[in-house]
């Protein structure tokens, strides 16, 4: 009788085990997946400690700073910022403390000393107990979108002085449709 019993326990807690595994499967795979989408953004993204510490970073983080990966960790994260710009950065660490989230057209400083205009968006993470534990720092390299309103407004002045008027698509598309 009494290895009826334990063959009944032996039986609910392998299909216990089993519906454990299934579940852990999925959560697996999504993390897998969330840690590559992170990894391969285009723009770059770093973790930054509740200490104020840069935890992790992505490669295109890295490639807009001119560093390795490594090299960032364990380091101030206020040190990405040109010196000029890091009162600027504090204020909008200050916002995403009292909204969650917070963004800021900046520079970055890369590590030959050049700055690249970005867009950073802070995002505070916090525990179960709502403490504070650190932020996503999310940076959007708009250097090339920079250079490219360059060109289009120094082809415009030379259209200008050429004596071409420029009308915008709006206006270009309502004379169309006169």
């Amino acid at each position: 009788m009494l290895w009826l019993y334990l063959l009944a326990a032996v039986t609910v807690l392998v299909i216990s085990l089993r519906r454990v595994v299934q579940r852990q499967a999925p959560l697996s795979d999504e993390l897998y997946s969330s840690k590559v989408a992170v990894e391969h953004v285009h723009s770059g993204v770093g973790w930054v400690r509740g200490d104020g510490m840069v935890g992790s970073v992505n490669q295109s983080l890295s490639d807009s700073i001119g560093a390795k990966p490594g090299e960032l960790l364990d380091h101030d994260w206020y040190l990405m910022f040109p010196r000029q710009e890091r009162f600027r950065v504090k204020e909008a660490y200050t916002t995403m403390l009292l909204s969650g989230i917070a963004s800021v057209d900046t520079l970055i400083e890369r590590g030959d000393g050049t700055h690249r205009p970005v867009n950073l968006r802070l995002v505070a993470v916090h525990d179960h107990k709502m403490r504070l534990v650190g932020h996503h720092c999310m940076v959007h390299d708009e250097s090339h979108a920079r250079s490219l309103q360059q060109q289009i407004h120094a082809l415009s002045e030379a259209l200008a002085d050429a004596g071409y008027e420029l009308v915008p698509p709006e206006e270009r598309q309502e004379q169309v449709r006169k």
